[in-house]
C-alpha cells in the first residue's frame, strides 16, 4: 500500500516521466532533420555578418508629378550617371537550432542618362517641343527583417548537408524619384507641381514609402566545411503594400576557418521586383522597377 508520504515522494519523478513524454511527443511532430540539428547543436548561436556590393541593372519604370520614365539601364550606365557606384548591402543574420532572425540594409542613389530613359506621357496641359534631354534619378532606401524556420535538413555524408528554410518577413521601402524635362514648355509649372531652373523643368515624386509582407524558401547546401551555397525566392506586397513584389538570390561562399569566426567571400546573383502607385493626376507618383545584377561580399561567421 502507498502512504501519504510516498506519494509525496513519487510526484518529482511523475512529473519528470510527464515532461519527458511531452517533450517526446513535441520532438516527433517536427522533421526529423529538425530534430537531428537539434540534438547535433543543442545551445549553440550562429552569427554571420556581411558586407556586399550589388552591381545593379535596372528595367521598368518610375513616375513623378504623373511623369513616367521608362527605364532600362545597364550597370555600367547607372555608374556613370549615379552618385554611388553600387548598391550597398549589410546583412545579419543570428540562429540557434532551427529557429534564425535576419536583417537587410540596401541603400543606393542611381542615375538614368536620356538613353536609358525614355519619357513615355507627356501631359495634355503642356507643349512640349523637342524634348532635349530626359534624365531620371532614384534613390532607395531598403530594410528587410524576417525569421527563418528549418523545415527539413538531409545530411547524406559527414561533413555536407541540405537544409530547407521557411521565411517570413517584412521589407520597408523608402524611395524618391526626381525627374528633369530639357524642352520648351508653356504652362502654368509651379501649378503643375514643376520647378524650373537652368531651361529644366524638374518633377520631383517626394517620399514614397511602404511597407510589405514576404514569405519564402531558402534552400542551402553545404558540399564541404567552408564551402557553401543557397538560393533563395520570396514574394509579397498582396496589395498591402505594393501591388506585388518578388525576389530570387542565388550566392556561393568560401570561407577560411580562424580561431573562434570564419572570414567568407560571397558571389552570387540578386533579383528584386515591386510595383508601387501611389496619388492621382499630376500627384501620381510611382515605381515598377526590377533590380538586378550580381553581389561580391564579404562576411565574418562566429
Amino acid at each position: 500500500m502507498i502512504t501519504h508520504t510516498d506519494s509525496r515522494a513519487a510526484l518529482p519523478l511523475l512529473r519528470r516521466w510527464a515532461a519527458w513524454a511531452l517533450a517526446g511527443a513535441f520532438f516527433g511532430l517536427l522533421p526529423s532533420g529538425v530534430a537531428q540539428a537539434e540534438q547535433a547543436e543543442p545551445d549553440g548561436w550562429r552569427f554571420n555578418a556581411t558586407a556586399y556590393g550589388w552591381l545593379t541593372s535596372v528595367s521598368g519604370n518610375v513616375t513623378a508629378k504623373g511623369q513616367t520614365f521608362d527605364i532600362n539601364a545597364g550597370f555600367f550606365d547607372v555608374i556613370n550617371n549615379s552618385s554611388s557606384v553600387a548598391a550597398f548591402n549589410g546583412y545579419l543574420e543570428a540562429g540557434k537550432g532551427p529557429v534564425s532572425v535576419y536583417g537587410d540594409l540596401v541603400w543606393s542613389s542611381l542615375g538614368f542618362s536620356k538613353s536609358a530613359a525614355r519619357y513615355r506621357n507627356p501631359l495634355p496641359q503642356l507643349t512640349v517641343a523637342g524634348v532635349a534631354n530626359a534624365q531620371a534619378s532614384y534613390t532607395m532606401t531598403i530594410v528587410e527583417v524576417g525569421g527563418l524556420y528549418e523545415l527539413k535538413r538531409w545530411a547524406p555524408s559527414e561533413g555536407s548537408f541540405t537544409a530547407l528554410d521557411a521565411l517570413l518577413g517584412f521589407r520597408y521601402w523608402n524611395n524618391s524619384v526626381t525627374a528633369n524635362l530639357g524642352a520648351t514648355i508653356t504652362g502654368d509649372l509651379y501649378n503643375m507641381g514643376f520647378e524650373r531652373s537652368f531651361g529644366l523643368a524638374t518633377a520631383r515624386s517626394g517620399t514614397l514609402d511602404w511597407i510589405d509582407p514576404i514569405v519564402g524558401l531558402r534552400l542551402r547546401h553545404q558540399f564541404a566545411p567552408g564551402q557553401n551555397a543557397f538560393v533563395r525566392g520570396d514574394v509579397g506586397g498582396f496589395g498591402l503594400g505594393s501591388v506585388f513584389a518578388w525576389q530570387a538570390v542565388a550566392a556561393y561562399t568560401y570561407s577560411w576557418q580562424r580561431q573562434g569566426y570564419a572570414l567568407g567571400a560571397t558571389l552570387g546573383y540578386r533579383a528584386l521586383s515591386t510595383s508601387y502607385t501611389t496619388g492621382s493626376g499630376l500627384n501620381t507618383g510611382g515605381v515598377d522597377l526590377i533590380l538586378h545584377g550580381p553581389l561580391i561580399g564579404f562576411s565574418v561567421r562566429f
